[in-house]
């Protein structure tokens, strides 16, 4: 079985719910990473992201989330702030940048870009065999994954008003030059020329600036998938990491079997990954293998069949469908942030809702996923 791991990006907010920029204060906190999840800056002092280990089973996972929330919220608290899974800010806003010689050359460079963008997101590590099975395995899930960035949109508000998205972020996101989906490589040696090419541009600084949906990462044995926000209740971030390995071992499964990639344009991948952050699980999609309009429901039910023989083999099969069911009914972190928000109009609900969601797993002596 597949290792995986998860990073979360958390916003750090103060009492009146308002953006803070307390990371740095946070981080000097931090202790030592001993045995368990750990904390570290990110571009803008208002956010702080957190690293599970690698696990084998999605309960441990989900366990290493947990701490990873309780660890930043607890270090947050010391400095008048909690830290929250929302993937932007509902309340206004002034981001200040992280200390940091390559953040300050992407300002000077970037300019508004830069200085403006503050949005959490969620990146799912997974075990790879090889560079090979990497790109083969890239080659395959990217018709997957608009479904997924629909399952995760957890930004509808931005700066004090609803923005008319389910994700948001996904919009915010996509300023950067680079964000997006990628067309079928077919080789490492296409990969890297494609690396190359857009680095030897001089558009990008570096290879880190590659922030595709889904990446072979240089610094692991892992393929990467960015597409998702990330996700206000622990419980779905883990059902999304299990369906991400699920991708990887059904498209590695394929690619050794000789199954070609889907010949799907990244244009119509753009489009459908627009759609997935307008409207969620509460409205339409491209279905991810016929590619014709139909409910969010049935895109999602054919990704659970498209991976259900990989979560049935790794114990997930179950604990993804009950996951599922409960984003299509509370419409996901999107869902709820409006609901709490149509209560009464006050974003200060909103911020509210996200405290008490974010750590709600870590009140329960019982955790489980379902």
């Amino acid at each position: 079985m597949r290792t995986f791991g998860v990073e979360e990006e958390l916003l750090l907010v103060d009492a009146r719910g308002m953006a803070t920029p307390v990371a740095p204060s946070v981080l000097a906190d931090a202790p030592p990473v001993v045995d368990g999840p750990s904390v570290s800056a990110e571009f803008q002092q208002e956010m702080i992201e957190t690293q599970t280990r690698p696990q084998l089973l999605t309960s441990e996972l989900l366990l290493d989330i947990v701490g990873g929330r309780e660890l930043a919220d607890g270090l947050a608290q010391r400095h008048g702030a909690r830290a929250i899974a929302v993937a932007m800010s509902p309340m206004r806003l002034r981001p200040h940048v992280t200390d940091d010689p390559r953040y300050a050359k992407m300002i000077e460079r970037y300019g508004l870009t830069a200085r403006g963008t503050l949005v959490c997101g969620f990146h799912v590590h997974v075990g790879i065999g090889s560079r090979e099975e990497g790109v083969a395995v890239l080659d395959r899930i990217r018709t997957w994954l608009p479904t997924l960035l629909a399952l995760s949109a957890n930004s509808p508000f931005f700066g004090g008003a609803d923005t008319g998205h389910a994700s948001y972020r996904f919009a915010a996101w996509h300023q950067w030059q680079s964000a997006g989906p990628t067309d079928v490589f077919g080789s490492v040696e296409a990969y890297d020329r494609f690396e190359s090419f857009l680095v030897d541009t001089g558009v990008i600084l570096d290879t880190g600036m590659l922030y595709l949906d889904a990446r072979v990462s240089h610094k692991q044995p892992t393929v990467e998938v960015r597409v998702a926000d990330v996700c206000l209740d622990a419980r779905d971030a883990a059902v999304i990491a299990a369906l991400v390995r699920a991708l990887v071992d059904t498209a590695a499964a394929d690619w050794q079997a000789g199954v070609p990639p889907a010949a799907v344009p990244s244009a119509a991948l753009r489009l459908a990954e627009w759609q997935a952050a307008l409207t969620g699980v509460r409205g339409s999609l491209p279905h991810p293998v016929t590619w014709r309009e139909v409910p969010a429901v049935d895109a999602v039910d054919a990704l659970l069949s498209h991976t259900s023989a990989a979560l049935e083999a790794s114990g997930d099969l179950m604990l993804v469908r009950r996951g599922l069911a409960r984003i299509l009914a509370t419409g996901g972190g999107a869902g709820r942030q409006r609901v709490a928000f149509e209560r009464r109009g006050r974003m200060r609900d909103v911020v509210a809702l996200a405290v008490s969601a974010t750590h709600e797993q870590s009140e329960d002596d019982d955790l489980v996923v379902a």
